[in-house]
């Protein structure tokens, strides 16, 4: 573990300074104009930590990123570690950050994570901040591999070019679930007060208690993801011609070193968007799940190459058109790959009943599927990976193999030595997948076709509509509650289609259960109605914790045998049709649909 590097500055941050006078100059010039409705946004109330952290637009006031909230949301996490850990001045935290910047406002990644590297230091709290952009998992990676009590990351993944985050992790590796994000809540609130050492990051970067953990995590982390690699040879003498594109995020070199632990040949980047821009100059959103809108630059790079990935990866067609893979999709092919090499190195039948995939309650069902037929352990979790690295977690430390989990909005967890989504490992399995299923003369579209044909189709729709007013959607979900102004009564059909069930993880109820009771966790700060139909077909409605949608989640699971796919499809698009005219009401409403 080597001290912070700096270069001609003196800072290992290229002399980047924020200056508070510019967000006083920002909130001064927002008064001269009137603008009282942008001044009411930024001042009226305070972000809310959850479980996810925080995230926002960076800019002025208590409910935006800047230095002072990042300041005070730092001093209640360690105010809240302190209560939590007696040896937290032994082990201590890291920090990583992205390359997320907003001049406008002087905010940026680096600047925010300086600032919360100075507010442990300046409690004695030793603090591994990473002195260059890191992707994600290598923070969840660095509290396991340190022992260290918590980390931070700051990023807001996807999230449109204003916005910034502040991820936590805890001790597990695993990001933090209720009751924590009430406590860091609580203690945020309580040292409101800028500690007296707080704005002074100079003295922190300087601190011995500062180490950088860049070059000893990349290190170990290539090393431990290699466990996944079985067919190395195949690897060496492949010639798959595989593109990778990181949005104007971090991803392309570590994408790049992932490969080459694989013995992969280095994936084609995609020269307008493998550096990291905090502008995102060649999209609209930074966001995969907006699927082939994203992925224009790297369709025009492809040409007429065999194949192409990047999640959501893109095989061509025979018609010489490109899919692009869903989530699911995805999720039923790495699934199907984790689970077979497992099986190669495992051949005892009795090994496979401590195995165990996980994915989340609005995911395909195929792990199921596959898990009934191949005989391991296949667990629902609530929406996120808080809710799946946390059950890993518990999962692993009982003796457990946890083999896979995935969320379908392109959320990959391939390896148990990071807790969390992690597309780097993921894209060198992906890789190593394609390369042997290529050896085989198999394409990605016809393995996943294969996959279906032997554990049942699984067809899946999946969108959202826009809406910033909360009381629209307060109000949709309600309707939903106390269908026909009968209080606590849910639709029995919906445009024909009869419900069989209904689960409201946001009350509890759950008539499929005994006792109407959930199993799974509640929470009354978000909205979440799941419909099941006699037909085979499940609709999941949500709000979305970070942006300003309500989502919709739908599938059809058909069994083994039954490969009438366009009628499938048609069934799905059916019901798909009833539930936005009878649940959504998007006129009545003024929902915003999904931009194309």
């Amino acid at each position: 573990m080597s001290p912070i590097t700096t270069n001609r500055h003196g800072s290992p941050w290229g002399g980047l300074r924020s200056n508070p006078l510019i967000v006083s100059s920002l909130v001064k010039a927002l008064v001269k104009e009137g603008a009282l409705e942008q001044l009411r946004r930024c001042f009226s109330s305070r972000m809310v930590f959850g479980t996810a952290g925080l995230r926002a637009a960076m800019g002025p006031g208590v409910s935006c990123m800047n230095d002072l909230t990042i300041i005070q949301t730092t001093q209640g996490f360690c105010g809240y570690l302190e209560q939590c850990f007696p040896d937290l001045k032994e082990r201590g935290v890291v920090i990583g950050y992205d390359a997320r910047a907003h001049p406008a406002s002087g905010g940026s990644s680096k600047r925010f994570a300086s600032l919360a590297a100075a507010a442990f230091t300046s409690r004695g709290v030793p603090v591994h901040l990473f002195s260059d952009i890191t992707p994600t998992p290598f923070v969840p990676f660095a509290v396991s591999h340190l022992g260290l009590c918590a980390g931070v990351m700051v990023t807001a993944s996807h999230n449109p070019k204003e916005d910034n985050g502040y991820k936590v992790y805890w001790d597990n590796g695993a990001q933090i679930v209720p009751p924590h994000d009430k406590g860091i809540a609580q203690a945020i609130e309580e040292n409101l007060e800028p500690w007296p050492q707080a704005w002074d990051t100079e003295e922190a970067l300087s601190s011995p208690l500062l180490k950088d953990p860049y070059q000893d995590i990349h290190k170990q982390y290539f090393k431990a993801i290699q466990q996944h690699c079985h067919h190395r040879d195949i690897n060496k003498s492949s010639e798959v011609k595989i593109v990778h594109t990181s949005v104007h995020g971090v991803g392309h070199t570590f994408v790049q070193a992932a490969f080459k632990a694989f013995d992969l040949r280095p994936p084609f980047a995609v020269e307008e968007q493998k550096d990291p821009d905090p502008e995102f100059p060649t999209v609209k959103y930074p966001n995969p799940e907006e699927g082939k809108g994203v992925l224009v630059q790297t369709i025009l790079l492809k040409g007429s190459d065999a194949f192409s990935l990047r999640p959501p990866a893109l095989p061509p067609l025979c018609s010489g058109q490109w899919r692009v893979f869903t989530g699911n999709e995805l999720g039923a092919l790495l699934g199907w790959w984790m689970f077979r090499c497992w099986k190669k190195q495992n051949p005892e039948p009795a090994a496979v009943k401590s195995v165990y995939m996980l994915a989340s309650t609005v995911s395909s069902k195929i792990l199921r599927a596959i898990a009934l037929k191949e005989g391991f352990h296949f667990e629902e979790t609530l929406t996120g990976f808080k809710w799946m690295g946390n059950r890993a977690k518990e999962l692993l430390k009982n003796g457990k193999s946890v083999l896979f989990a995935f969320e379908e909005a392109i959320g990959y967890m391939c390896s148990p030595c990071v807790l969390d989504k992690d597309g780097v490992s993921a894209a060198a399995i992906a890789g190593e997948m394609t390369s042997y299923l290529a050896a085989e003369d198999i394409s990605l579209s016809q393995q996943l076709t294969s996959i279906y044909e032997e554990y049942g189709y699984h067809i899946t729709k999946n969108s959202y509509f826009i809406c910033h007013d909360q009381e629209v959607i307060r109000s949709l979900f309600q309707r939903l509650r106390n269908h026909g102004d009968q209080k606590d009564s849910y639709p029995s059909e919906c445009g024909g289609f009869s419900v069989t069930s209904v689960r409201d993880l946001t009350t509890g109820h759950d008539s499929s259960q005994p006792d109407n009771k959930a199993v799974l966790p509640t929470s009354s700060s978000s909205q979440m109605i799941t419909f099941s139909f006699s037909n085979g077909g499940v609709a999941t409605l949500r709000t979305s914790g970070t942006e300003p949608k309500i989502k919709y989640y739908t599938e059809l699971c058909a069994a083994p045998g039954n490969s009438d796919v366009e009628q499938l499809q048609k069934e799905l698009d059916n019901l798909v049709d009833a539930l936005v005219e009878h649940f959504f009401e998007p006129e009545k409403n003024k929902l915003q649909p999904k931009p194309e």
